[in-house]
Parts: structure tokens; C-alpha cells; sequence
């Protein structure tokens, strides 16, 4: 049995969401609800990881690093619409 920990990411989409795993090329499946997703990233890590061992092919590992940065940026200000524009 081998167990690895690989980072997923799960993001909304047109009408449910979108699951990948950046460390497994290609690994990429959709869901209805994020749990759906989940399960089906689950099930999608496993057939990739079957199929890698399958082909005497190396496991990739996630040596990724991720974080979250905040940045504050000045909003412009609004100008007015000239009025040649506003009635072209």
C-alpha cells in the first residue's frame, strides 16, 4: 500500500466546480458540489497512481509551496465620460 498526500485545488465552475492536482499532470475531474469534487479527485489521484505504477513509472511528489498574499492597490478615480462618448 502507498500513501502520499498530494495539494488539490477546487475552484467554481459554470455549473458545479473544477478539481485538479498540480503535481499529477493532466489529473483534472468536476463535480456538482465541492464533496463531489472531492471524491471524484480522490477516485481520479487513484486510477493516475494505478496507472503510473502499472508503467514502472516514478510517482511525482508534491514538493510544491503555496501561500496567500494580500496586496492593497489604490482604485482609481472615476473620470467623467466626456460627452462625445457618453452619446456616440
Amino acid at each position: 500500500m502507498i500513501n502520499q498526500t498530494f495539494r488539490i485545488i477546487i475552484e467554481p465552475d459554470t455549473s458545479g466546480f473544477h478539481g485538479y492536482v498540480p503535481a499529477l499532470p493532466g489529473c483534472h475531474t468536476w463535480g456538482k458540489t465541492i464533496a463531489q469534487t472531492k471524491k471524484h479527485l480522490r477516485e481520479a489521484m487513484e486510477l493516475y497512481i494505478e496507472c503510473l505504477l502499472e508503467s514502472d513509472e516514478v510517482i511525482p511528489e508534491d514538493n510544491s509551496y503555496e501561500s496567500f498574499e494580500t496586496v492593497s492597490v489604490k482604485r482609481p478615480a472615476r473620470r467623467a465620460k466626456s460627452r462625445s462618448r457618453q452619446y456616440a
